[in-house]
């Protein structure tokens, strides 16, 4: 757990010592009266809290927001995830990478291919997948949560982002990519780097959209389908990835060419 965060209306109540982050902060980093520990607010500001007590009641603390840009929580970046549904085992560590990552929207969908089934996963319900999301924002010392979307289809998928014909590159704002070992036409990382030719890392206003299929890949016609919203359809070599490793490694590179991770 490196940071532990809280809802706002409980920020200023004693942590109970039955919770799963008081257990951590007393019996795992061995926090005494006195101690402090990095703490943050969900969707708000990040600091440290100082413990002023502990007893039957829990933990009293006193939370103090971080000066500047460390106080920020660290926001999401501009990179919206469309994820075919994999396996629920697979949904679980994807979800904690990609909001590790930093990834601002996961939108799962169906896809022609996928196993209708998975998308019945209880993952989905009583906020299972949410605590995913929440898991990969506390190891990546974050605040800020992804938001995630469930969409029957790629069609609606696609509709529920707004997306139109052909709208992809710096001049609309947004670049639109498509992962595909079928039928790529360049690779992600040379994709990256023609569509942010001629901008400065970090353009203000950019995002990235890109979307990885489920363990069977993309139909044809979801092909057709990318390529008439202004997909490019990109490749990451010759090898076979399961979905979440694709997740991971596509969103690595792409947050790299933006200059995120330098």
């Amino acid at each position: 757990m490196n940071i532990c965060l809280f809802n706002s209306d409980e920020i200023t109540k004693p942590l109970s010592l039955k919770d799963e982050r008081g257990e951590h902060i007393v019996k795992i980093l061995h926090k005494k009266e006195g101690d402090s520990f990095t703490a943050g607010i969900i969707g708000g500001a990040a600091g440290l809290a100082q413990i002023t007590k502990i007893g039957p009641e829990g933990i009293f603390f006193d939370f103090t927001p971080a000066a500047g840009e460390s106080g920020d929580g660290k926001p999401l970046y501009p990179l919206k995830m469309i994820i075919g549904f994999p396996r629920p085992i697979q949904l679980k560590r994807l979800l904690r990478d990609v909001a590790a990552l930093g990834v601002c929207q996961v939108h799962l969908t169906g896809t022609d291919l996928g196993e209708k089934s998975y998308m019945q996963s209880n993952l989905l319900e009583k906020g299972n997948a949410y605590k995913m999301l929440l898991d990969g924002t506390v190891q990546a010392g974050g605040t800020h949560v992804p938001e995630i979307f469930l969409h029957k289809n790629l069609g609606d998928c696609l509709a529920a982002l707004g997306l139109e014909e052909s709208e992809s590159g710096p001049e609309k704002g947004r670049l639109l990519l498509a992962l595909d070992n079928v039928r790529p036409t360049v690779s992600l990382g040379q994709a990256m780097k023609n569509g942010l030719a001629g901008t400065c890392d970090n353009q203000p206003g950019l995002e990235v959209v890109a979307a990885i299929g489920s363990e069977r890949g993309w139909t044809d016609r979801e092909r057709d389908l990318f390529l008439q919203k202004g997909f490019s359809l990109c490749g990451m070599g010759c090898r076979i990835m399961r979905t979440e490793t694709a997740a991971t490694v596509a969103g690595s590179i792409i947050l790299n060419e933006m200059g995120y991770l330098k």
